[in-house]
């Protein structure tokens, strides 16, 4: 709330920046928190929310005056989709196989959409939830561990294990295996109450380079302003160079998506 009532300059209440919240505008509110965030470009998964119910990629790009690009989601399209993905202007495939049985027993429609990713020979990368999420998940199926043989198996495709709370150094330690694994800490940051302890667990292994900034915000356009501030302040305590917190902010997204 603090956060909030700073950047909107009213009381430091909840019931002032609520005030503030149902008597602006929603998009521009929307817009006034998602250009505060200096973002250049949002990767958008296509599938949630669903098409209708909220705003949708394209017009969330406009809201924040950047880029915005799609994510496939893996559950709400064939295998077919997936070979020209790319060249319909996805830069990424996404499944939440967390939430339908669990990372330990990924289901045949998710292997077919990896192999046929991986049969283009020039593969996506392809973000998996991991960690934890809504109640519908049981958390200990999320545990990225488990995707090890996946990962050994399509080792032309880059994985991005996404959020990984409270698998964080379980997700680091892929990354530091593996050369074809990245991670995020999206949602945890904003949501854990030490940012930059994670981040300093994310780090104990994994190098800077394999490390990415990321929100998770989705309907709740407060949560990209809290989620890019916390991000830039965890990093401000645990990196001593600047051009370290660049690579995880901007530079490593760039080169992995070819944005």
């Amino acid at each position: 709330m603090r956060e909030l009532a700073a950047f909107f300059g009213c009381e430091p209440s909840e019931a002032a920046v609520y005030e503030h919240r149902v008597q602006a505008d929603p998009a521009e509110y929307a817009s006034a928190l998602l250009r505060a965030t200096g973002t250049d470009v949002l990767l958008v998964d296509d599938g949630f929310p669903p098409p209708g119910v909220a705003v949708e990629w394209e017009e969330l790009g406009e809201l924040a005056g950047c880029r915005s690009l799609p994510v496939l989601r893996i559950e709400t399209h064939d295998a077919e989709d997936v070979p020209g993905a790319r060249e319909r202007g996805f830069v990424a495939l996404k499944t939440i196989a967390a939430y339908r049985g669990g990372l330990d027993r990924l289901s045949e429609d998710v292997a077919a959409a990896l192999e046929a990713n991986e049969a283009t020979g020039d593969p996506l990368p392809v973000q998996v939830h991991c960690g934890f999420g809504d109640s519908d998940l049981h958390l200990w199926r999320a545990d990225p561990s488990y995707l090890k043989p996946l990962v050994e198996r399509f080792r032309d495709t880059p994985f991005v294990l996404l959020h990984c709370y409270p698998f964080v150094r379980e997700a680091g330690w892929l990354a530091h295996v593996y050369g074809n694994v990245w991670f995020d800490l999206s949602l945890t940051i904003p949501h854990v109450s030490r940012p930059a302890v994670a981040l300093e667990e994310a780090l104990e292994l994994a190098p800077v380079s394999k490390l990415l900034y990321a929100s998770d915000a989705a309907r709740t356009p407060e949560l990209y302003l809290l989620a890019a501030t916390w991000w830039r302040d965890a990093l401000a305590v645990v990196l001593t160079d600047e051009a370290d917190a660049r690579l995880i902010l901007r530079e490593n997204a760039l080169a992995l998506y070819r944005l």
